[in-house]
């Protein structure tokens, strides 16, 4: 004897963020990552003699973006259609399809249409797999090394030998005073060598 009255506010499932919220770091980020990592395959790429280094590296820079971007475009459509969370397989797949459908009727015909599909949904689907797995340990890291910094505030370190140097109170008085004798000492002699000529 089920009642089917409605349910109380805390019962109710939240629906699923919207379109408009943080859409930039599922869209324009992973997009800004693939044009970067397009034009560093571009700087190794056998082409690059070819067609010259700037060239092949923005070509390469371009085209990954321009998956990347209408990939993550589509599978963010996708989720908010079906009304599902952002860690959805299924929308990576099915934004896989037609992405690919659209970007391979364009590069190759229906033939093209076909074979891109496959592949951006088999790859699409492959990477938010693995950036599923990914985030618990890379949001520990990222929590540890912060943590870190809040313990110890000098937890960066220059060596040394490095001629950045991050002086304190005494050791930048002492540094002014060595340059103030230096400036004398260079002022005296100019004043010595314009008497001599």
């Amino acid at each position: 004897m089920g009642s089917s009255g409605p349910k109380p506010l805390e019962e109710k499932a939240k629906p699923p963020p919207s379109f408009s919220e943080n859409w930039k770091e599922r869209i324009l980020i992973p997009t800004l990552l693939a044009g970067t990592t397009g034009g560093g395959v571009g700087l190794v790429s056998k082409h690059r003699k070819t067609h010259g280094l700037a060239n092949i590296s923005a070509t390469y820079a371009t085209n990954f973006a321009i998956v990347s971007g209408c990939y993550c475009g589509a599978r963010e459509f996708v989720r908010v259609v079906r009304k599902s969370e952002p860690d959805d397989l299924v929308n990576s797949t099915v934004a896989g399809f037609g992405s690919g459908a659209l970007l391979g009727r364009l590069q190759g015909g229906q033939f093209g249409a076909f074979r891109y599909a496959v592949i951006f949904a088999v790859v699409g689907t492959a990477v938010d797999f693995a950036t599923i797995k990914l985030r618990p340990a890379l949001s520990s890291y990222k929590q540890s090394i912060f943590k870190d910094k809040e313990k110890n505030p000098g937890w960066l370190k220059l060596p040394e030998w490095s001629p950045i140097q991050v002086l304190d109170e005494e050791e930048l008085a002492a540094k002014k005073a060595r340059e103030k004798e230096l400036y004398a000492a260079q002022s005296a002699l100019g004043k010595l060598s314009k008497e001599e000529s």
